[in-house]
C-alpha cells in the first residue's frame, strides 16, 4: 500500500467514525402480509421453507416490487427508461430536504402541495439546492399499519390522501433541479388529483425525468428541514421496476 493510499484509507476511516457519531433515523416501515398495500396488488406472502429442526431457518417471500417502503425506478411508469439495476450508487445517497405540511394535512386530507407552498418553505429555510432529494412530510405514515386509516375512504368509496401537485413537481425538477422525491402515501399525486385527472400525472412526470422516487416513507417528523442526508439502500434485482428499500437519514 502506497503512502497516498494509506492516507486515503485513514480519511475514509475517520469519515466513517464521524458518520457513526451522528444520529441515524430509519425512514422505512417494517412490512408483512398484513401491511397496507396498493389495492390492485395481492397481499404479500411469507412462507417458511425450513426450520431450525431441519438444520437452518429459511423463508420465501412473495410480493410486488411496489410493496412497503419502496423505490420506484423510471421504468415503472415510462417505457424505455431505466430499470432498478441501472441506477447508479451515488444517485441513492443525496442531501435531504423535508417540506413539512403535516399541520395542513391534519386539517385537509385532500391537501395538494403547490408552488406557493415551496416558496413559503424557501422563505424560511433558503433556496432548495440542486441535486437534493425532497420529501413531503404529511405524517400520513402515523396511520400505518391500519388499512382503513391509510386508505381513508369516504362513504362513496373515494380515498382522501395528500400528495404532490404537478406544478409543484415541475417547479422542483425544472427550476430547482432536484434529483428525486419521496412521500408517506401510496401515490405521488393527492387522491383528489387522481380522481380529477383519472391518472397519476405527477408520478408519471417524476419517473419521466429518468429518476426514482421513494413511497411510504416514515419518521420524517424526526428529520430537520435541511442538513440531513438520505440513503436509499435497495436490492439490485435484475430488470425490476421497483423493490422494497431500506431508506434512512443521517442527521447533521
Amino acid at each position: 500500500m502506497t503512502k497516498e493510499s494509506l492516507l486515503s484509507s485513514n480519511e475514509l476511516l475517520k469519515a466513517i467514525q464521524l458518520l457513526k457519531e451522528k444520529e441515524w433515523v430509519d425512514l422505512t416501515h417494517s412490512f408483512g402480509p398484513d401491511s397496507p398495500h396498493f389495492a390492485a396488488f395481492e397481499a404479500a406472502e411469507f412462507k417458511t421453507l425450513f426450520t431450525h429442526d431441519d438444520g437452518f431457518f429459511a423463508q420465501s417471500f412473495t410480493f410486488p416490487g411496489q410493496y412497503g417502503t419502496h423505490l420506484d425506478a423510471p421504468i415503472h411508469f415510462v417505457r424505455n427508461q431505466r430499470y432498478l439495476d441501472d441506477l447508479e450508487l451515488k444517485e441513492l445517497v443525496l442531501p435531504l430536504i423535508v417540506i413539512d405540511k403535516s399541520e395542513a394535512v391534519s386539517r385537509n386530507h385532500d391537501f395538494t402541495l403547490s408552488v406557493a407552498d415551496i416558496l413559503t418553505f424557501e422563505e424560511e429555510y433558503g433556496r432548495i439546492e440542486a441535486g437534493s432529494f425532497v420529501a413531503l412530510r404529511t405524517d400520513w405514515s402515523k396511520r400505518w399499519p391500519d388499512h382503513e386509516l391509510f386508505n381513508n375512504k369516504d362513504k362513496d368509496g373515494n380515498s382522501h390522501a395528500p400528495g404532490w401537485g404537478l406544478e409543484a413537481l415541475k417547479f422542483l425538477f425544472e427550476e430547482r433541479k432536484i434529483k428525486a422525491v419521496g412521500h408517506e402515501t401510496f401515490d405521488t399525486d393527492s387522491a383528489i388529483d387522481y380522481q380529477r385527472n383519472g391518472a397519476l400525472l405527477g408520478e408519471y412526470y417524476v419517473l419521466e425525468q429518468d429518476t426514482y422516487q421513494v413511497e411510504l416513507l416514515t419518521n420524517l417528523d424526526k428529520v430537520p428541514a435541511k442538513g440531513a442526508v438520505i440513503f436509499n439502500i435497495v436490492p439490485k434485482a435484475e430488470k425490476a421496476s421497483g423493490f422494497p428499500v431500506r431508506s434512512f437519514a443521517l442527521l447533521p
